[in-house]
């Protein structure tokens, strides 16, 4: 009987420590919301950005994404994001969805306006920048490669069978 409550108290010794290591954890890496404001802003397109992913300034990680959604009125994605306490943003801030890196995640970057006026909790940031699709841009890229490569077709002199041959002595050009 005396072994099995010193197994049980070593368990749940255990179990608390492991315990402090996750709550000292969250509160250290920023994953917790404790002592941070929300606020919520509107775009066009947010692909990738996930629920739990950063919200930076100048680079340096200042909160967390905490809901994406569709507003069901106005087809914008809604996203809510929190702040940490103390870092007051002007109202004229804006919020753009970047790509961390090629084959990173996204992560929300704030830049901060010049108004005199702060946003509250709970407020709203008006001037969103959406994200730019990486599929979209090679897309369009492979098009203007194909475009420039037909355009340059249609320059190069023309051979006697119509067909567009290089310039090089001894193949017919003088």
């Amino acid at each position: 009987m005396a072994r099995s409550v010193a197994e049980i108290a070593a368990g749940a010794a255990v179990l608390v420590v492991a315990a402090g290591f996750v709550a000292y954890a969250g509160v250290h890496t920023g994953h917790g919301t404790a002592g941070a404001y929300e606020l919520s802003a509107d775009f066009n397109r947010i692909d990738g950005l996930a629920t739990g992913a950063d919200v930076r300034l100048a680079g340096v990680n200042v909160g967390k994404v905490i809901d994406a959604s569709i507003d069901p009125k106005s087809y914008l994605a809604h996203v809510t994001l929190s702040v940490r306490d103390g870092l007051a943003l002007p109202d004229d801030s804006s919020a753009e969805v970047i790509s961390d890196g090629l084959l990173g995640g996204k992560f929300l970057s704030l830049a901060p306006g010049g108004s005199d006026k702060m946003l509250k909790p709970g407020g709203r940031i008006t001037i969103t920048q959406s994200a730019v699709s990486l599929e979209d841009l090679l897309g369009k890229f492979i098009f203007n490669v194909a475009d420039l490569a037909s355009a340059v077709q249609k320059t190069l002199p023309k051979d006697a069978d119509g067909t567009a041959g290089p310039t090089t002595p001894g193949n017919g050009a003088k």
